[in-house]
């Protein structure tokens, strides 16, 4: 790996997806202690959520992609984390997300989510991708569905459990 990346920037109508910064910490922290983060295996303790925070850059270096924070277009205030994710213990890639208290209810999941999607099809030549979601996560099931997928199975995560895999249209569906 070279000693710099640049980690790319999508704007929608209303958002900003790039890379985390330091004022975003607070928020993401908080997000991820909070009971917001049930369904993602939290709440989490400050030091688990800040190595979290970090290993949103480090995804980028590690994989060539990641999860971008998601900002309010005009005031820059973080709303969520959405984007393409690949730990080492997942089936395969995923488009992920992740929406603060403050962004909940507005599309805003939605939206990132499109533009996400369309960056790993259109840029990196993605031909399939899913999202893992919790069953008791009602407002990702609803979400998956309104992105087209459908649900193909599931996988259990060791520390997660059983997740739902939503299967997203192919490139060529959405065309």
């Amino acid at each position: 790996m070279s000693g710099t990346f640049t980690i790319p920037e999508i704007e929608t109508e209303r958002l900003r997806l790039r890379a985390p910064v330091a004022s975003d910490i607070e928020h993401y922290i908080a997000f991820r202690m909070s009971d917001r983060a049930g369904t993602v295996g939290g709440p989490y303790s400050r030091e688990t959520a800040w190595s979290q925070f970090c290993g949103l850059v480090g995804h980028w270096i590690a994989r060539g992609y990641g999860r971008w924070m998601v900002a309010d277009k005009d005031t820059d205030q973080p709303l969520g984390v959405v984007g393409l994710f690949y730990p080492e213990d997942w089936p395969q890639p995923e488009v992920a997300w992740s929406v603060f208290a403050e962004g909940e209810g507005r599309g805003i999941a939605y939206e990132a989510a499109v533009a996400s999607r369309t960056h790993a099809y259109d840029v990196l030549g993605w031909t399939d991708a899913m999202s893992l979601v919790d069953p008791a996560n009602t407002r990702s099931v609803a979400l998956a569905r309104r992105l087209g997928c459908t649900p193909d199975g599931t996988y259990d995560h060791p520390t997660l459990g059983t997740l739902h895999i939503w299967r997203h249209p192919a490139p060529e569906a959405l065309t």
